[in-house]
């Protein structure tokens, strides 16, 4: 992904992102029931790389299937490329994890820029400790072959209800998870920012006194022209 994007990425919030895509008609690319597994102060942000479960089969989900060498869970932890977001459609069913601790710790080794679920991670209390992005519906310590069975990388998928599709941009920020379309990810940050920059201003407006009506949307000049000379002194 373009790295100006990223860097701008970095540095707004999952809200600010949801109001300049609703603005483009896209209503439902917040993932639906997904938070961190622990806050850490800073956004993700990445491409997505996709793993896609459906229901197990009993048959099918044996302890056995781990020592597959090309079983697809494994085989996404060893594939996801350096700075992309792992997401996976779990079915929004929390009750079998989606994935572990020694699995999260090899994609954050491997450059990983987060992990995704609409289910369950296992070893939580650990994975919350590691220094890579986490989000998942809740904590989840039976294994994924109680319920799920991998069984698609990297193709379209669904994820808390949002559509995911290969290399659209995931942020993450302490509260949620939004996907942005690829094609519009440079515009969508770019807005984002000047967003960020009028919002910052009004905070520190309120703080002072100031009412919200004109302000919040800004639709009277003087707080406008308040604005400008604010983004100036401030180098914003």
């Amino acid at each position: 992904m373009n790295p100006e994007t990223r860097k701008k990425l970095m540095n707004v919030s999952v809200a600010t992102l949801a109001t300049a895509l609703y603005k483009r008609g896209l209503r439902n690319q917040v993932i639906q029931e997904v938070g961190p597994v622990a806050r850490k102060g800073r956004n993700m942000v990445g491409p997505a790389f996709t793993l896609r479960y459906m229901p197990a089969r009993e048959d099918r989900n044996q302890l056995v299937e781990f020592r597959n060498p090309e079983h697809p869970q494994r085989v996404a932890i060893e594939t996801c490329p350096e700075g992309h977001v792992l997401v996976m459609d779990s079915r929004k069913d929390p009750r079998a994890a989606s994935a572990g601790d020694i699995l999260i710790t090899r994609l954050m080794m491997r450059g990983g820029a987060g992990v995704v679920t609409d289910g369950g991670l296992r070893d939580a209390a650990t994975i919350g400790g590691l220094d890579i992005p986490c989000y998942c519906n809740r904590p989840s310590s039976p294994t994924n072959l109680t319920l799920h069975e991998a069984i698609e990388i990297n193709g379209p998928i669904g994820c808390g209800d949002a559509a995911v599709f290969p290399g659209d941009i995931v942020v993450g920020d302490d509260d949620c998870v939004i996907v942005i379309p690829a094609g519009i990810a440079d515009e969508v940050a770019d807005e984002a920012v000047e967003m960020t920059a009028y919002e910052d201003f009004v905070v520190e407006q309120v703080k002072g006194g100031a009412g919200i009506i004109g302000l919040y949307p800004g639709t009277k000049q003087e707080n406008l022209d308040k604005f400008a000379e604010w983004r100036k002194a401030n180098n914003r």
